[in-house]
C-alpha cells in the first residue's frame, strides 16, 4: 500500500453501479453515489477552511452520510476524529480542546450545546442528522462532485481515536493511512472477503470496529453492506437471508441466541460470524455453534493497533482464544516488570509490532515513549499467553490484575471457574481495597433467571479448584454487569462501587 487510504478504496471499486450500502428504510447508495457524495462533502470541507492535516471532529448518529464524511475527510487530506454519541458536552469540550479541530460536526439536536465549545476552541460548527439533513450536507449539495484528492503518504495521519480513558484522561491514538489500509487489506484476505459479500452492519461508526474492521474491509473487498442504525435482533434476523457475513460484539450473539428465529436453516447461507471488542464467553461460542452450526470467529484488536490476531478461517476456532497473529503482525509475551520474554503458556503482558501499530499518542510524546519497547514493540497492557499450538489467550488487562497478600491473581482464571457453575450467566472478578491483603478478591455475579445459587454455593464450589489466595473473599450478585457501548465490562465502575466493601 502506498499513500492515500481513499486512493486505495477507489482502486478497488468493482463497478460504479454496484450497491455499496442499503438501509432498512430503503435508501440505496452505489459506489458511484459514494464518489459523488464524498466529492461534494470534500469540497464543503475545503469551503469551511479545512486544510490537509487539520482535524475534523464528528459526533453524529450513524448514517450513510456519516460514513461518506469519513471518506471525504480522507479525500481532503484531513484527519478524522470520531466521537462516541454518548459523550457529554463536558467530555466533548476536552476532546475539542485537546485535538484543536478546524471543524466540529454534530447532530442538529446538539448544536446549541456544542456551539460554545466550538467557539471557545476556535472551531467552525456544522450539523449532520441521521436522515442526511444538516448545514454540512446543505452546503455540499450546492458544490460539484469533482474533487482533486489531496495526496497523502503512508505515514500521514488519517484518524485520531480517543481511548476510553478508564484510567486517567483519554489519549488520542494517531492512526496513519498505512495503519488503516494495511490492517483492512490483511483482513480482506484472511477472512476471505470478496465482491459477492454482503455484511450485516449493526455496529456504531465512532469506533474502530464498525468503521475500520467492518466498513473499510467491505469497501476494500468491493462488497456491500446492509446498514442498520443499531443492533436489533428482529431486524438482524429479518435481513439475514440477504447477508453473507456479520461482525458483532458478544452482546449481539447473546441476544440472537434468545431469538426464536435463530436456527441452522436461518443461518445456512451465512459464511462468517466474527466477534470482538469484548471477550466472547466460551458458553456463548458453544451455544451458538450448537444452534446454528457456525463457529463464531473471535479475534483481538485495540484502538491503537486495529486487529492483531484472529482465529483461523479454516481450521480450529477455539473458544476462549483469539487465534493466531495476523500476517505481518508479531505478538510476544513479556514479563511486565522487566520486559524479559516468556515462553509458551507463561502469562505476561502482550506486546505487538507491525504496520497496524499506531504512530503514538496525540501530543503525548512521553506517554508514547513509555508504551513502546526500545525495539519498537507496543506494550498493549493486555495480559495473556501463547499456548504450544500458537493460539493467543487473553487473561485480562494489566490494570485489572489483583495482588492479594503479595500473590498475583488473574481475574479471568477465577471468572472461568465461576461462569461454569450452574445458575451463573457471567461474572466479573475485581480487587477491592482490603486492610489485611492489600486487595481482596471479589466476585460480582449475574444469576440465570430463576436461579437461586448463593454466595455460599459459589464459595463451596470453588474450594479445592483454586488456590486459597485466588478464592473470592466475597461474592456479590447484580442483575447485570456495567458495560461500555462496545460491550466491554467496566471493572473500574465495579471497583468504584465496591471500594469500601472491606473497610
Amino acid at each position: 500500500m502506498s499513500g492515500s487510504l481513499f486512493a486505495l478504496v477507489r482502486s478497488r471499486i468493482p463497478s460504479v453501479g454496484k450497491t455499496l450500502i442499503e438501509t432498512p428504510a430503503g435508501e440505496t447508495l452505489t459506489y458511484a453515489d459514494m464518489l459523488a457524495r464524498t466529492g461534494r462533502l470534500a469540497n464543503a470541507l475545503v469551503k469551511r477552511g479545512v486544510a490537509p492535516g487539520d482535524r475534523v471532529a464528528v459526533q453524529v448518529e450513524k448514517s450513510p452520510d456519516n460514513l461518506m464524511l469519513f471518506l471525504a475527510v480522507a479525500r481532503a487530506g484531513a484527519v478524522y476524529l470520531p466521537l462516541n454519541t454518548a459523550y457529554t458536552t463536558h467530555e466533548v469540550d476536552y476532546f475539542v480542546g485537546d485535538a484543536e479541530p478546524r471543524l466540529v460536526v454534530c447532530d442538529p439536536a446538539r448544536r446549541d450545546a456544542l456551539a460554545a465549545v466550538a467557539e471557545a476552541h476556535g472551531a467552525t460548527l456544522d450539523t449532520l442528522a441521521a436522515d442526511g439533513s444538516g448545514s454540512l450536507t446543505e452546503l455540499a449539495a450546492a458544490l460539484p462532485e469533482a474533487f482533486d484528492d489531496v495526496g497523502r503518504t503512508d505515514d500521514d495521519l488519517a484518524c485520531i481515536l480517543y481511548t476510553s480513558g478508564t484510567t486517567g484522561r483519554s489519549k488520542g491514538a494517531m492512526l496513519t493511512h498505512r495503519n488503516l489500509a494495511s490492517n483492512a487489506d490483511t483482513l480482506v484476505d484472511y477472512w476471505r472477503f470478496g465482491e459477492t459479500d454482503v455484511l450485516l452492519h449493526a455496529l456504531p461508526l465512532y469506533h474502530t470496529h464498525g468503521l475500520f474492521t467492518a466498513a473499510l474491509v467491505v469497501m476494500l473487498a468491493g462488497g456491500s453492506m446492509l446498514f442498520l442504525p443499531k443492533f436489533d435482533a428482529d431486524q438482524v434476523m429479518a435481513l439475514m437471508p440477504r447477508a453473507t457475513t456479520m461482525m458483532g460484539v458478544p452482546t449481539f450473539y447473546t441476544r440472537l441466541l434468545q431469538h426464536p428465529g435463530l436456527t441452522r436453516e436461518a443461518t445456512a447461507h451465512m459464511r462468517l460470524f466474527t466477534a470482538g471488542s469484548a471477550p466472547l464467553l466460551a458458553e456463548t461460542h458453544d451455544a451458538f455453534k450448537a444452534k446454528t452450526g457456525h463457529a463464531i470467529l473471535e479475534r483481538y484488536g485495540m484502538t491503537e493497533t486495529g486487529m492483531n490476531t484472529s482465529n483461523p478461517y479454516d481450521g480450529d476456532r477455539l473458544a476462549g482464544t483469539v487465534g493466531f497473529p495476523l500476517p505481518g503482525v508479531t505478538v510476544r509475551v513479556a514479563d511486565p516488570a522487566n520486559g524479559e520474554l516468556l515462553g509458551p503458556d507463561e502469562i505476561g503482558v502482550l506486546e505487538v509490532k507491525g504496520p497496524n501499530v499506531f504512530a503514538g499518542y496525540w501530543r503525548m510524546p512521553e506517554k508514547t515513549k513509555e508504551e513502546f519497547r526500545a525495539d519498537g514493540f507496543f506494550i498493549t497492557g493486555d495480559v495473556g499467553k501463547i499456548d504450544a499450538r500458537g493460539y493467543v489467550h487473553i487473561v485480562g488487562r494489566a490494570k485489572d490484575l489483583i495482588i492479594s497478600g503479595g500473590f498475583n491473581v488473574y481475574p479471568k482464571e477465577v471468572e472461568s471457574e465461576i461462569d461454569a457453575l450452574p445458575g451463573v450467566v457471567e461474572s466479573a472478578v475485581i480487587g477491592c481495597p482490603h486492610p489485611d491483603f492489600g486487595e481482596g478478591v471479589t466476585a460480582v455475579v449475574v444469576r440465570q433467571a430463576g436461579a437461586t445459587v448463593s454466595e455460599a454455593d459459589i464459595m463451596a464450589a470453588l474450594d479445592g479448584r483454586l488456590a486459597k489466595f485466588k478464592l473470592p473473599k466475597r461474592v456479590l450478585f447484580v442483575s447485570e454487569l456495567p458495560r461500555n457501548t462496545m460491550g466491554k465490562v467496566q471493572k473500574n465502575v465495579l471497583r468504584e462501587q465496591n471500594k469500601a466493601l472491606y473497610a
